[in-house]
């Protein structure tokens, strides 16, 4: 409050709705005049939101961090809990470890005859490490990991308890099939369901403080053989891209070709809060993301949280994180302030897909875990706060195998490698004819809230190559590829600074699917999803564009064409047919939507638009082709997405209207019987003066009442004949219901007394740490 001439009073209200501080700091002295005149309120005697927002902070600034055990150097800590293939050496019989790293590195088959042998060292190996348990861990498709316990222990004749682990009870094991979400394929009274040992991920310890588990990497499947899971597929369709894989890189000539593996990377971007701003968030603690929250008064407009000195609360998680993972066999490799404040990333080093996917998925419940043990909650929903940038999981893949390395490094003078450009151009052809299915396997009710945005690709599936590899396929288009761009060197003007190399070629952060020097990111997926789906569907593409590329260079070859020749005949063909997917520019801009549509690429702006590609023809085509889902099976995993997608905007609604309900109208009916009473006050005194803020938060009010009615309603309606149709309606009516809501309480946030108001803010969660 500031005075004017004669010491009158004059309110000095913000240019925007929005900042709540200075709105009740101008009031409160005409407040506290009249709750010493009333009295204090029932409300007031009570422990209240605001109380409880209060109590957050003040958790916060006391907080203590604890400190982990850093007497072992983390290298030498680096998978002491798995069960590698360096332990498997020193405890297995030599011809039994051979057929295992067969298995595990040239996919033979494998040989059950060793179950038994596999499985007492594992148990004896597990005890050694405090494991009174053995678990089954399998993926189904809610996208999470799941787990059975079993003891080791089993009584015998005698009364006594022996440690028992038979090789049967290592290769398959039988959970509840029904119980978890199937698209169909299992009715509620068909319940068997059968996990089975993938040999080619390692097990590993659980640790408790109370006792210890032995984990074990397996598939789920129904009692009829259909897939149930992330991981049988992403097991098929390695296989399949592998066998085509192989089969061309013996037309280059090689004799020497071992099985060709996906590699993957994942960049796991996260947010962390205080646990007690999270717990006094029943948004946060329901849905993943707040529902409600008006934009801070300082966000991320400065750039100055990304790379920022990470807050030592932050880093002392950090720290204990990657000792955890690197316990568990899982190379993190690189930890930083993301873009958003209270925003980080964790990136870890290559790996074959298959573990990369099982390691993410430990990662996330890791990251969780160590980061309760430091008071803070581990957000890794796409967009838990509305207006800042949101996270992803940009998936970063090669192929490669131990003898021709990576099939796409193109080395200094790509020009020239063919063998490169023409897996490089099998990945255009395929990005190009499965746009579809890349956009429907990142499509999900908390990824749609990045896609599309400011802050992450486009819905629309592009490849950027660069302009050197940009140059050398429009060489090739024109008759053949004869040089290619160099790399320059950058002079710093400074004599005690060394010349810098410049790469050959730009990157560029808003295309979805972008060469990066001698690997693609797929940049789409989101911070909570598998990254089994996007590696699935890669490998299904290049198995289908290989196996193309294959047949017409024997097509060609057969006829007398020279090999180099038919290399450079079906490049160009690529090119020709499928060019129309090299994006080079800005994704963010809007022309792009025009010029994108003019091309023929698909803009899939939400999961309700994306999923029913998984019915595409070419997709069930591919898929069946190459044995990797059937169309029974494709059937039933978009009828899941539809599903989880509509339950999760039910949810959301739901919440949104108890919150709404039972925490922002009572604050602001008491906030608005304040400024009343004031009013009447002034009145009875004599003084006649206008109330802007309540003539406000009335109009709001109305606007919330108004809103919230009509979300009860679309909550209470909802249905629909299929899962399509109920995510059709979560789409176009519940959602707009519930952001009406919101807007509503947003400008009520910056209007009501900071004291009042029950939920902690934005300002809060993102900046107190």
């Amino acid at each position: 409050m500031e005075t004017g001439p004669g010491d009158r009073p004059r309110v000095s209200w913000p240019s925007r709705t929005g900042n709540a501080l200075a709105i009740s700091l101008s009031y409160r002295p005409i407040v506290e005049t009249f709750r010493r005149t009333t009295g204090p309120t029932p409300q007031e005697d009570a422990v209240s939101g605001s109380q409880s927002r209060r109590q957050a902070i003040n958790a916060v600034i006391g907080h203590s961090t604890p400190h982990c055990d850093t007497d072992t150097y983390i290298a030498d800590m680096f998978g002491e809990l798995v069960f590698s293939p360096s332990v498997m050496k020193a405890r297995l019989p030599k011809t039994v470890y051979k057929k295992i790293m067969a298995t595990i590195d040239n996919g033979a088959p494998l040989d059950p005859t060793v179950a038994d042998v596999v499985a007492s060292a594992m148990k004896d190996w597990a005890i050694e490490k405090g494991a009174s348990h053995y678990a089954h861990v399998f993926y189904p498709l809610t996208g999470f990991t799941a787990e059975k316990h079993d003891s080791f222990l089993e009584p015998d004749a005698s009364g006594l308890s022996l440690a028992e682990f038979q090789g049967k009870t290592l290769l398959q094991g039988e959970p509840d099939a029904s119980s978890f979400p199937n698209g169909g394929l299992r009715g509620t009274f068909e319940a068997r369901g059968y996990t089975g040992w993938d040999a080619t991920s390692p097990a590993y310890i659980l640790e408790n403080p109370n006792g210890n588990t032995l984990c074990i990497p397996t598939i789920f499947i129904s009692w009829t053989g259909e897939a149930l899971d992330k991981k049988t597929p992403l097991l098929r369709s390695q296989q399949a891209m592998s066998k085509q894989a192989m089969r061309l890189l013996k037309l280059f000539g090689h004799t020497d070709v071992d099985t060709v593996v996906s590699y993957a990377g994942a960049e796991q971007e996260y947010f962390l809060i205080d646990e007690n701003f999270y717990y006094a968030r029943p948004d946060l603690m329901t849905s993943g993301r707040t529902l409600f929250g008006a934009p801070p008064s300082k966000g991320q407009e400065f750039d100055d949280h990304y790379f920022g000195a990470i807050p030592d609360r932050v880093l002392a998680f950090m720290i204990e994180l990657d000792r955890e993972l690197f316990k568990q066999g899982i190379p993190a490799k690189t930890r930083h302030n993301e873009v958003a404040p209270g925003q980080f990333e964790l990136a870890p080093v290559f790996e074959r897909s298959v573990i990369a996917h099982d390691h993410q998925q430990l990662m996330m419940t890791t990251m969780k875990k160590v980061a309760e043990r430091y008071g803070m909650i581990c957000l890794l929903h796409e967009k838990p706060f509305a207006g800042v940038n949101g996270s992803g999981k940009h998936v970063n893949f090669s192929l490669g195998n131990s003898h021709q390395g990576n099939l796409l490094n193109p080395g200094d003078t790509p020009h020239d490698n063919m063998q490169f450009l023409v897996f490089c151009g099998a990945i255009i052809r395929g990005v190009h004819k499965f746009g579809g299915l890349l956009r429907a396997v990142v499509a999900s009710a908390s990824n749609d809230h990045r896609l599309g945005a400011n802050e992450a690709p486009p819905a629309i599936i592009s490849i950027f190559l660069g302009s050197q590899l940009m140059d050398v396929f429009d060489q090739i288009a024109k008759g053949g590829a004869t040089a290619s761009k160099e790399a320059g060197v950058l002079e710093l003007g400074v004599d005690t600074l060394p010349p810098l190399k410049a790469d050959p070629g730009d990157r560029n952060r808003t295309s979805p699917f972008a060469f990066t020097g001698n690997r693609f990111e797929y940049r789409a997926p989101g911070s909570n999803q598998s990254i089994s789906d996007p590696m699935v569907a890669i490998n299904v593409l290049l198995a289908d564009s290989i196996d193309h590329i294959a047949t017409e260079l024997e097509k060609l070859t057969a006829d007398g064409t020279t090999f180099a020749d038919a290399c450079q005949q079906v490049l160009q063909e690529i090119i020709t047919e499928h060019g129309a997917v090299i994006f080079n520019g800005d994704g963010y801009a809007d022309v792009w939507q025009d010029e994108a549509r003019s091309r023929g690429l698909k803009n899939l702006r939400t999961t309700v638009d994306a999923v029913t590609e998984l019915g595409d023809a070419d997709v069930v085509t591919a898929f069946e082709k190459y044995g990797v889902l059937s169309a029974r099976e494709l059937e039933a995993r978009e009828d899941v997405i539809f599903e989880q997608y509509a339950l999760t905007i039910l949810v959301e609604a739901k919440e949104t209207a108890e919150i709404a309900k039972t925490m922002i109208l009572p604050a602001t009916f008491r906030y608005q019987g304040e400024l009343s009473g004031v009013s009447a006050n002034l009145k009875a005194a004599g003084i006649e003066s206008a109330n802007p803020v309540l003539e406000e938060i009335t109009a709001h009010l109305a606007e919330l009442l108004s809103s919230l009615t009509t979300l009860e309603e679309g909550i209470k309606n909802f249905h629909g004949d299929s899962e399509y149709d109920e995510s059709k309606y979560a789409l176009d009516t519940l959602i707009p219901a519930m952001l009406e809501v919101r807007a509503a309480a947003d400008a009520l946030e910056g209007l009501v007394a900071d004291d009042l108001w029950p939920l902690p803010t934005y300002n809060e969660m993102l900046t107190i740490l």
